[in-house]
């Protein structure tokens, strides 16, 4: 009876390998797994931000717009959590995006108007945290392009046939990808101009 069992437990386990369970169960773990790392490192960049917005306080008061926006855009971004659970959700995946990518405008309009005050650039704490948040984004985009890779590979495992049976039978789902180029568009500072106001033009009369 053992013996049976022994076989019926190997069979079982040669029939799921072949149809591809294991390399979807593999894939899923992966994908969770980078998705991770790209937490941690948008996690890395939201702990530099009150340091970052402290120091340019002490320079630059009067930039209270550009403080608030950075102040309220880390605070958005830590009341919308996505965890491995729910990496399914396209809606969820595009909330956390847009919300991250908000916080990359309001971080690049930051070190935009410090351009204008040289003793804060040359503040050896900001120039740490500079760094510090230089490096952050770095590790955002490897981490982000590994996920990216990592996605793309169960979605083709979980397309492919005849894993694509028994994704159905297991319910293993395509899941949702980061959409570059719609953040893109969210994460594009806005102008900063430090000229003067130049007049609007004012329609030309017609001729009598």
């Amino acid at each position: 009876m053992r013996a049976l069992q022994f076989a019926f437990v190997a069979l079982a386990g040669l029939a799921l390998s072949g149809c591809g369970y294991n390399s979807l169960q593999s894939q899923d773990e992966a994908v969770k797994s980078a998705w991770s790392e790209v937490v941690n490192q948008y996690q890395r960049r939201a702990d530099l931000v009150p340091n970052l917005v402290a120091t340019v306080k002490g320079f630059a008061q009067q930039e209270q717009t550009v403080l608030l926006g950075v102040t309220e855009a880390r605070a958005k971004v830590g009341t919308i959590q996505l965890t491995p659970e729910m990496l399914d959700d396209p809606e969820a995946l595009r909330k956390f995006q847009a919300a991250q990518g908000e916080l990359g405008a309001a971080l690049k309009s930051l070190l935009a108007v410090t351009e204008n005050y040289p003793e804060l650039k040359s503040n050896q704490n900001f120039l740490e945290l500079q760094a510090q948040l230089e490096g952050t984004e770095n590790r955002i985009t490897v981490a982000r392009n590994r996920y990216i890779a990592a996605v793309q590979q169960f979605n083709t495992t979980v397309r492919s046939f005849p894993t694509n049976l028994t994704a159905m039978l297991f319910k293993f789902k395509v899941k949702p990808n980061f959409t570059v180029e719609n953040e893109a568009e969210i994460s594009r500072p806005p102008t900063v101009d430090f000229g003067t106001a130049q007049p609007e033009p004012q329609p030309m009369m017609p001729s009598t």
